[in-house]
């Protein structure tokens, strides 16, 4: 799935082309996704201008003069603004078509994804209202963390995953700020130290920001708003490299089940917390 840098870099890549422009028409091949695309999507954007490409967690919001478009990429989604000439494909599902031309296309094959739209203000939809801080701003520290852990046993690693804690964060990117901050995924929330919790918001940070900055992680078919893959996949330390020798120490990362999905950790270099 889509986390944070993914979605932040397909917010990058689509922004240039739709900030001032206006839509002419909403075109719906398929309105079966994860919700079924509402009607009032296509009875109130057309003719609206777009007056900002915003994210909030791991959601695309697009803001005209009388409404939002909330996007979000499911599973396998992607979006690409190409020319509303280019023939669709079979997962091309969605298509807002802009004025000059272009058009904004999802596509998503496992259709999870969502294209809804609301007016009333954004963050108060169900969906976004109960989230919690960005991690790239500054509500989110280590004090904070630390602060709402407190009594929590649940493991670290789900902790972070929990998007009423922190928003956007997913397995790639808990599991790789676990590492850098040497916390092992494993341990109680409300036993982690608040300086612990000061080397994980740190983590935490610089993780993301390294993610977007290679575009995301690609690991099957995830592509950016310019149609390229990621490349943060390259740079990951333990994240679907169980059994391989840990960059750091030479230690074999390790792989445990944890609440359905995998973790990965190295047991020499994560034992502080």
């Amino acid at each position: 799935m889509p986390e944070l840098p993914e979605v932040e870099t397909t917010r990058r890549g689509i922004e240039p082309f739709l900030v001032g422009q206006h839509v002419g028409r909403v075109l719906v091949r398929n309105p079966r996704l994860r919700w079924r695309v509402p009607s009032s999507l296509l009875k109130q954007l057309p003719g609206q201008r777009i007056n900002t490409v915003s994210r909030r967690a791991k959601y695309l919001l697009l803001a005209t003069d009388v409404g939002t478009v909330i996007l979000h990429l499911g599973m396998s989604g992607s979006l690409r603004v190409v020319d509303s000439r280019e023939p669709a494909g079979k997962f091309d599902h969605v298509e807002l078509v802009l004025t000059n031309g272009d058009c904004l296309r999802l596509r998503d094959p496992r259709r999870f994804g969502a294209v809804l739209w609301t007016d009333a203000d954004p963050n108060t939809h169900k969906l976004l209202a109960d989230l919690g801080p960005e991690p790239l701003e500054s509500t989110f520290s280590g004090a904070y963390l630390h602060q709402v852990s407190r009594g929590r046993t649940r493991a670290i690693r789900d902790f972070l995953l929990d998007g009423r804690i922190v928003a956007g964060i997913g397995n790639i990117y808990a599991n790789e700020a676990l590492f850098a901050a040497g916390i092992r995924p494993t341990r109680a929330a409300g036993r982690i130290s608040r300086a612990g919790y000061d080397r994980l918001a740190t983590a935490i940070r610089a993780t993301l920001k390294r993610a977007i900055k290679a575009g995301g992680t690609t690991l099957r078919d995830f592509r950016g708003g310019d149609d390229k893959p990621g490349y943060f996949q390259i740079s990951l330390k333990v994240y679907g490299r169980d059994g391989q020798p840990c960059l750091t120490c030479q230690t074999p990362i390790r792989i445990h089940r944890l609440g359905g999905r995998s973790a990965f950790f190295c047991a020499s270099c994560q034992t502080l917390g």
